[in-house]
């Protein structure tokens, strides 16, 4: 299943940033053509040594197709959430895109 993995990076202002990304951001991202399934996590982002000191939330975005994905991205839709990332993730943010395997 492609997937495409979101990292946000720790932003200046916690609390703007949920604020956009719940009422702004994310409502967009679920517009995507094709997205099939779309988590975010919450609470604190951990490492095996502790928490992580630069990344404040993860997104997953899933696909049923490679295809799917690139066209969903490339979409106007997928185009305007890309779009919003300047207006909340003042913090960066790393995008991540793969396939995946069942084992």
């Amino acid at each position: 299943m492609p997937k495409v993995l979101v990292l946000y990076k720790k932003p200046k202002n916690a609390e703007a940033f949920e604020k956009h990304y719940m009422s702004v951001h994310a409502p967009l991202a679920k517009k995507i053509p094709g997205l099939t399934a779309y988590d975010i996590s919450r609470g604190g982002v951990g490492t095996p040594a502790g928490p992580s000191a630069d990344i404040h939330l993860v997104a997953t975005l899933s696909f049923d197709t490679m295809d799917a994905l690139k066209a969903g991205m490339g979409s106007a839709e997928g185009k305007a959430a890309a779009g919003d990332l300047p207006n909340f993730a003042d913090g960066g943010v790393d995008l991540y895109i793969f396939d995946t395997q069942e084992l």
